[in-house]
């Protein structure tokens, strides 16, 4: 498999992030988080700020669906002037994600596996925790109390469960819709890190020869 795009999807506290950074150092390619918002600001004239907020606060209106997010305009289009400025955080990180498959990455978050549903490199990873361990793990990134901890957890949770079914009508986190689902309670960081590589060897990807 010459050509491919990894996508980690994970729960809040579920170190995910980090599987995603350590993923991308094996395998020697590019690695995407939050610098995908960085480059739609750019491309879209969007703060950071705002694109940042959009993502924790998109709206759980049922409404919304697959039709409505696929016949959005393009960035290019005279019509994308039209589109609600919510709208246009969204189209301008698709596009972005869009761009950045044409090599061989680790894409976090962002709804990649669903932007990039129809791309046949694209291996979906998703991954949880245990909601103590979640909670812990908040705890000790964030200097927090575990009251405030429990209340994160399960706020961005929610966010992003919201944010993917506005834009792609699909309920986040479901198993159909990855191709491999890792616990970090069981595996810890570095043992996800091996079984996504494990999966990618049976598909014929191993590390960027030096």
């Amino acid at each position: 498999m010459d050509k491919y795009i990894i996508t980690i999807s994970r729960e809040f506290g579920s170190g995910g992030r980090h599987v995603g950074e350590k993923l991308a150092e094996r395998l020697g390619i590019a690695f995407y988080d939050k610098s995908i918002i960085q480059m739609a600001a750019a491309k879209s004239g969007l703060s950071y700020e705002f694109i940042e907020k959009n993502e924790e606060h998109a709206t759980n209106s049922l409404l919304y669906n697959i039709y409505t997010a696929a016949s959005m305009p393009s960035i290019e289009t005279a019509a994308y002037f039209d589109t609600p400025v919510n709208d246009k955080a969204y189209l301008a990180q698709t596009e972005v994600i869009r761009e950045l498959s044409g090599e061989n990455c680790v894409i976090v978050g962002r709804s990649a596996d669903y932007i990039l549903r129809d791309d046949p490199s694209i291996i979906k990873v998703f991954v949880r925790s245990n909601f103590e361990d979640r909670v812990d793990r908040a705890v000790k990134e964030y200097d927090i109390t575990s009251t405030r901890a429990e209340d994160k957890v399960r706020k961005i949770d929610k966010s992003r469960a919201n944010y993917y079914r506005y834009y792609t009508g699909q309920r986040w986190g479901i198993v159909d819709n990855y191709d491999l689902v890792v616990n970090s309670s069981f595996t810890g960081v570095d043992g996800a890190v091996s079984v996504i590589m494990a999966l990618l060897e049976t598909r014929g990807v191993g590390p960027k020869a030096l």
